[in-house]
This record gives structure tokens, C-alpha cells and sequence, in this order.
């Protein structure tokens, strides 16, 4: 082959891999800039099974802006992990399906694109940390092929770039010795090293938003103090929008802005983290705070737990649905569902009859 058939590398930037997507979807004007980086407006994910329908997120709602660290908290099962995996598509079809609502990231509506521009834009834009790196990683893979795959997709680098690019990451994770990690696999790494491995992945495109569900599930206290920190620095140097999905309060009031309380597939509370902790205005999530132990009490009190158990999803209740697990429950509990309205700022909202200005919780 002659010099002059040699096929050129063209090295695309994320911006220009962003407009050729714009332009083949038409979804909006490439350069027409979004008020916010996500709005999810009445999402509902169901799961059909032979028992019945699950109805795991149900009517959910609400903005991410852009650099802004938004968490998602509530019990196990309350459709944290299933909200993160509608806004990506990646819920499992059958049996999930979203049903209905609507998601728009940075302006382009993510439900009406094909599965080829979700992946593109699901690698390039919106990076996940998923919850055990030692099942999300490939065992039979190298920790460098598998950041790499996606740079190599995603940003039309060279080979030699994109080596280049994953020893960057690695060491900005916090990886030692990072170019002599690169053939390494998953399992010659610890828990907390494959968590940096997939923080890595999760930013290898510099990605607008990343959903980051339960990241520091499996690690020991020290470790998981070290990959938070990690998240909020290295979403600040690349101002990335960070949703934080956790069990943990205190995760949230350490990393967030803002942040939802989801119980039973809905948002019960929104607020600022100043709010949420000053002043909550759902049971539910006073249930939360006092179940968190506190550097202040010198009592050595037990601390306190929420009685009972979620409902079942299969066929929610026609009322609230933290009732039957609520102290402060009356008969309007028992008859109709609130609505998510707002407590004292445009910021705070809560789905609580007993904390409504004519309520009986002052």
C-alpha cells in the first residue's frame, strides 16, 4: 500500500462527536443550549412479572442543573437504582418497560432516540458508576482495554492517544504506577481500586452528568470516605453533574446540593441539604435522620428505627403510602395520596398531609 492510500486517523473532540449526533438525530438545533442539564418529568417504569405489575417508579419528577450534585436517597427497593437506569435505558426490557413520562438531557429528548444514539450518547455524555465493580467489570478483560473502549468509540482517538488518555484517568483516580496497571485485570485489583477503575470509565468522555448508584455499597469506611471525595473533585474539575444514589444521608449531606427522598417508587421530599436536615417536612424522612447516628450525643441512645415495611409495588394503596408505617397518621391518610406541594421555599416540597400549612404538625 502506497503513503497515499494509507487511511488517515481523524481525532474527533467530545464537541464534535457531540454535534454529528445532534445533526443525525434532529432531536434539537446543534448549539441550542438547554435551562437545565436534565428534567425528568412524570417518569414510570414498570415491571411485568407473572405476579403482577410492579409499578417501580411511579410518576417521578425532577431537575438536574448543570455542575450540580443532586442526591437520591430513600430504603432499599424504593426505585433509586430503577430512576438512574430509565434515565440511561438501560432497564432490562422484558420485564421493565418505561411507560410513561418524559426525559430530556441537555435538551434532547432521550425516549425518542433509537438504541444506537443511546449508546452513543449514554458512552460520550452520560457516564454511570454502577454499584459492585467486580461483577460491572469484564473478568477476562484488561482494566486498560476496558476504559479504552469506550475513548476509542466515543472520541475517535488513535490508538497511542487513547493509551495516553487512560493512563490519565487512571492516575487521576488515583492509581499508582498507572502505565504499568494497564494490562492488568479486575481481579488483581482491590475493592476500592476497582471502584476507581469504573470512576475512571465513568469519565473517560468527559461526560456531562454522571449517575452514580450506591458507588461505595461494598467498601469500609476509609475506603469510602476516599472515593467520595474522589467523585466531588474530580466533578468539579470536569464540571460534571453528579445524580448521588444512596441509602446514606450523611453521604448526601457530605457530597449534594440538593437532594429527593424516594419511598414506594415516589418523591416524598425535596429540598436543598441545608433544609432537608434543618427542617424535613415528611415522617419518612425524619424516620431517615434519626436512624443516622450522632457525633453529639453523648447519651449513647439506640437509635431509632422506621417499624414495618415498604408496601408492595405489585398494587400500591389508593392513600399515602408511608401510612401504615407513620406515627402521626390520621384518616385522611388512610383515603387519598398528597400531593408533593410546597413547604416555605420554592426549593422545599413534601408529600405529607399532617405537614400542609392546615395540617396538625406544626
Amino acid at each position: 500500500m502506497s503513503a497515499a492510500e494509507v487511511p488517515t486517523v481523524i481525532e474527533l473532540s467530545p464537541e464534535d462527536v457531540r454535534r454529528e449526533q445532534l445533526e443525525r438525530t434532529e432531536v434539537r438545533p446543534a448549539g441550542q443550549k438547554a435551562d437545565v442539564l436534565l428534567k425528568v418529568s412524570g417518569l414510570s417504569t414498570h415491571f411485568f412479572t407473572p405476579d403482577g405489575v410492579i409499578q417501580a417508579v411511579d410518576d417521578v419528577s425532577f431537575e438536574l442543573g448543570y455542575g450540580e450534585t443532586l442526591g437520591l436517597v430513600g430504603e432499599s427497593g424504593c426505585g433509586k437504582s430503577v430512576t438512574a437506569l430509565s434515565i440511561a435505558r438501560l432497564v432490562p426490557d422484558p420485564p421493565g418497560q418505561i411507560v410513561a413520562g418524559e426525559i430530556v438531557f441537555d435538551g434532547i429528548d432521550v425516549l425518542k432516540l433509537s438504541q444506537e444514539d443511546v449508546r452513543k450518547l449514554r458512552g460520550s455524555e452520560i457516564g454511570f458508576i454502577f454499584q459492585d465493580p467486580l461483577t460491572s467489570l469484564n473478568p477476562t478483560l484488561t482494566i486498560g482495554y476496558q476504559i479504552g473502549e469506550a475513548i476509542r468509540e466515543h472520541m475517535g482517538l488513535s490508538q497511542k492517544a487513547a493509551r495516553e488518555r487512560v493512563v490519565d484517568l487512571l492516575s487521576k483516580v488515583g492509581i499508582p504506577r498507572a502505565a504499568d496497571r494497564l494490562n492488568d485485570y479486575p481481579f488483581q485489583f482491590s475493592g476500592g481500586m476497582r471502584q476507581r477503575v469504573m470512576i475512571a470509565i465513568a469519565l473517560s468522555c468527559d461526560p456531562k452528568l454522571i449517575l452514580a448508584d450506591e458507588p461505595t455499597t461494598a467498601l469500609d469506611v476509609t475506603i469510602q470516605a476516599q472515593i467520595l471525595e474522589l467523585i466531588a473533585k474530580l466533578a468539579d474539575e470536569f464540571h460534571t453533574a453528579v445524580l448521588m444514589i444512596t441509602h446514606d444521608l450523611g453521604i448526601a449531606a457530605g457530597m449534594c446540593d440538593r437532594v429527593n427522598v424516594m419511598y414506594a417508587g415516589r418523591i416524598v421530599e425535596t429540598a436543598t441539604i441545608d433544609e432537608l436536615f434543618d427542617d424535613p417536612r415528611m415522617p419518612y424522612a425524619w424516620g431517615l435522620l434519626d436512624s443516622l447516628p450522632r457525633i453529639d450525643d453523648v447519651k449513647g441512645e439506640r437509635l431509632r428505627t422506621i417499624e414495618g415495611l415498604p408496601p408492595l409495588l405489585i398494587k400500591p394503596p389508593d392513600a399515602c403510602r408511608f401510612h401504615p408505617r407513620c406515627i402521626y397518621e390520621r384518616e385522611i391518610c388512610r383515603e387519598d395520596e398528597p400531593e408533593l406541594t410546597r413547604r416555605g421555599s420554592d426549593s422545599h416540597y413534601a408529600r405529607c398531609w399532617a405537614t400542609e400549612p392546615d395540617g396538625w404538625i406544626p
